[in-house]
């Protein structure tokens, strides 16, 4: 019998940062005209894979450019939050979530910035974490990318997401490389996809026509191909289970 899989996030802190279900929602994508980068169904499937840490308090960071530890200033809106400091110095910023994860067995987590949520002179680190054995807690860390700019983060705004993966999995893929025309099949498909969207695109540019009505084309999001084949496990959307109190 397999083991059940399962998350569990054990506190070790009295205030450790909160958790919930990744969020499909962007606020730059919000602002966009008629929000069309939702339409991409690859980006919005991402942001919705795993759970969310949030930020308990809010603030301002700067670095000053220097390796110390001492080179980050925090500037918080009320009192300095211990889970919120520069633990490594050289301009990373290290939030520590106050659990100890642990994973069904086999199963790493890996650990990154929220998907598709660029902050502006500051990036999100990763790291992949084998939390089926060890007995340690583990950090979020941001690199800053530009001295002496202010990086503000509010509370409640996501710092990482958090991803169980199986270990040893992507070994598990041969890679190869080859020519499409040696998978007939699939080139027909491909070719006949291109001359679709091709045509879709230049008829775009042509006042009143179809494409221009239509705004954008839904195939991959319908889950189909250009002959209108569905693909019965399509995804446009993932719900992942809400953290529950143990």
């Amino acid at each position: 019998m397999k083991d059940k899989l399962s998350i569990t996030a054990y506190e070790v802190v009295e205030d450790p940062m909160p958790i919930r279900t990744a969020q499909r929602a962007r606020d730059w994508i919000d602002d966009l005209p008629e929000r069309f980068a939702y339409r991409c169904l690859p980006l919005a499937i991402a942001n919705q894979v795993g759970w969310e840490l949030l930020n308990p308090s809010a603030f301002t960071a700067r670095w000053n450019g220097k390796p110390g530890l001492d080179a980050i200033s925090f500037k918080f809106d009320g009192e300095p939050n211990p889970l919120i400091g520069s633990h490594f110095g050289h301009g990373v910023l290290t939030f520590s979530f106050g659990y100890l994860f642990r994973t069904t067995k086999s199963h790493n987590i890996w650990v990154k910035g929220p998907a598709n949520q660029p902050k502006d002179g500051i990036a999100a680190l990763e790291g992949i974490i084998e939390t089926d054995w060890a007995p340690f807690t583990f950090t979020m860390n941001w690199q800053f990318t530009r001295k002496r700019l202010k990086v503000r983060f509010e509370e409640g705004e996501p710092i990482a997401t958090i991803v169980p993966y199986p270990r040893h999995y992507p070994r598990k893929f041969d890679a190869v490389t080859k020519n499409l025309n040696t998978n007939p099949k699939l080139y027909q498909q491909y070719v006949d996809w291109r001359n679709d969207r091709n045509a879709f695109n230049a008829a775009l540019k042509e006042s009143g026509s179809e494409a221009q009505k239509q705004g954008w084309q839904r195939t991959y999001m319908k889950g189909q191909d250009q002959s209108g084949t569905v693909f019965a496990g399509h995804e446009t959307k993932i719900q992942m289970k809400e953290v529950k109190r143990g």
